[in-house]
């Protein structure tokens, strides 16, 4: 498959402001006696200099590069990765893996000067074990390319999220991400069985991959799920599978207020059902998306027939006081469930537009919508703001905010803004700093508090897997400056 585009490109031409240095000779010519392929030309290093963050968006509308990697690593293997860790840290240089860089808080940003590690050339799709119904593959296979793999053979992953056409296996875990049907398959840490791992000094370590749950003291996989390059860079995985869904059932219900229909989604839950799609969304989006007036919520199940009228039979109990919706409105979900390309041409036109996933207890979920909602609303410069309901749990759930501004000038001090009322709101509420996005540089300001008292633990795991802040500095909050 061929790499995906971002949303945006650099303008045709020179870019604004001559490109500083590249890597020093002797960091090239150790990476060329490695027989690692690297690329230091303008454009290359212009385009990974960003990810989908989308306060870049303007930047490469104007033609700014604000982060220079010193040159692009392209390896082809856990051993050339292992090659490449060596070498920087002999020359102190710090490193960035990416993947497809789809992430939208900068996590996948290398810093000026730094080895962005492209991944994208671990693109195997390794074994694929039919009794115990596990994958193994390489960190840069990107999403569909799995998908097909598997499928021919009669399973799925069920790893399906919006960035899907964009994002590689390694992303997904290094950011802890969720596909859209979670409910049914879980989130990345939950399919994963083992893990490749490349240590900051080049050590290679495999961890997990024995058994579909193990005693043998903390689980080691889980500690580099989500650690964003920071600890290490994952190459390989083994995943579990599921058989392809042979039956689908679809439903849709509208809801007078996004408080009932989240009580509507707990009760669903809590009766032990786990429809593959669950995504409640208010007023304003419901509006826009479907033309539905009140609070649709849209439902569906794949898999065992037996299991999915089981399913949908709980959530026709459950929701019966609910006004009954169109279900066509699930199939244009379906259609334009993975398209962004609106976000670049509001950028571009003068509106900060993102969005804000979050998660929490059922307790407080309610009360937490309406203060973030309350707080973004209250900026001077909001237009709007919106929320869903996208993944849920015995427990909790996953709400996914958006917000829209329209700040005179430069938009970085609004966009800020929005980010710092709405977490504090979130934070101050009991919830969960990211549910699926991840931290990146967007969210590492936020870090020590959200973690609280397990703060100085994450610290002193940065500190001792990569005691020379070599690997992603600055993200998750640790190993440097966070934006």
């Amino acid at each position: 498959m061929t790499q995906p585009s971002m949303p945006n490109d650099y303008p045709e031409g020179s870019l604004d402001g001559a490109a500083p240095e590249p890597a020093t000779a002797a960091l090239l010519s150790d990476l060329g006696r490695a027989g690692v392929a690297h690329d230091t030309t303008t454009p290359v290093r212009a385009d990974h200099g960003r990810d989908w963050w989308p306060l870049s968006i303007r930047d490469v509308a104007a033609g700014r590069v604000p982060h220079w990697p010193g040159v692009v690593v392209r390896p082809t293997s856990t051993t050339q990765v292992s090659d490449v860790l060596k070498i920087a840290g002999r020359h102190r240089i710090a490193v960035t893996a990416q993947g497809g860089r789809s992430g939208v808080v900068g996590g996948a940003v290398a810093p000026s000067g730094a080895i962005a590690l492209d991944l994208t050339g671990l693109s195997r799709v390794l074994h694929l074990d039919a009794v115990s119904g596990t994958v193994s593959v390489e960190a840069g296979v990107f999403g569909p390319d799995l998908e097909a793999a598997v499928n021919e053979r009669g399973w799925t992953v069920g790893h399906f999220p919006q960035s899907f056409d964009l994002a590689t296996v390694g992303g997904w875990l290094a950011c802890r991400g969720a596909g859209q049907y979670s409910n049914r398959y879980g989130k990345i840490e939950d399919i994963v069985r083992g893990l490749t791992v490349v240590l900051a000094s080049g050590d290679v370590v495999e961890l997990g991959g024995r058994g579909p749950r193990q005693a043998v003291g903390p689980d080691l996989v889980q500690l580099f799920v989500g650690s964003e390059g920071t600890l290490g860079v994952i190459t390989r995985a083994t995943l579990a599978l599921h058989r392809r869904p042979v039956s689908e059932r679809r439903a849709a219900y509208g809801f007078i207020s996004f408080r009932e229909g989240l009580e509507a989604c707990r009760r669903i839950l809590q009766r032990g059902a786990r429809p593959a799609v669950l995504r409640l969304y208010d007023e304003a989006e419901s509006l826009h998306n479907f033309a539905v007036s009140s609070c649709a919520l849209v439902v569906l199940d794949e898999g065992d027939p037996a299991l999915v009228e089981a399913t949908m039979h709980i959530v026709a109990d459950e929701c019966a006081d609910a006004a009954p919706v169109d279900v066509g409105i699930v199939a244009r979900w379906l259609e334009h469930r993975n398209d962004v390309g609106a976000l670049a041409p509001l950028w571009e036109h003068g509106i900060a537009i993102d969005t804000i996933e979050v998660a929490g207890p059922w307790a407080v979920l309610a009360e937490m919508h309406e203060r973030v909602v309350h707080e973004l609303a209250s900026l001077a410069d909001t237009i709007v703001v919106s929320v869903h309901q996208s993944h849920a749990y015995i427990d909790g759930a996953c709400l996914y905010f958006t917000f829209a501004g329209r700040p005179e000038g430069d938009p970085t001090e609004y966009y800020r803004g929005a980010w710092d009322v709405a977490t504090r709101a979130v934070l101050q509420s009991g919830g969960a700093l990211s549910h699926h996005h991840g931290v990146g540089r967007n969210r590492a300001r936020f870090v020590a508090e959200a973690l609280g008292s397990a703060y100085p633990v994450l610290v002193s795991l940065k500190a001792t897997l990569d005691p020379l802040n070599i690997m992603n500095p600055g993200v998750l909050g640790v190993g440097g400056q966070p934006w």
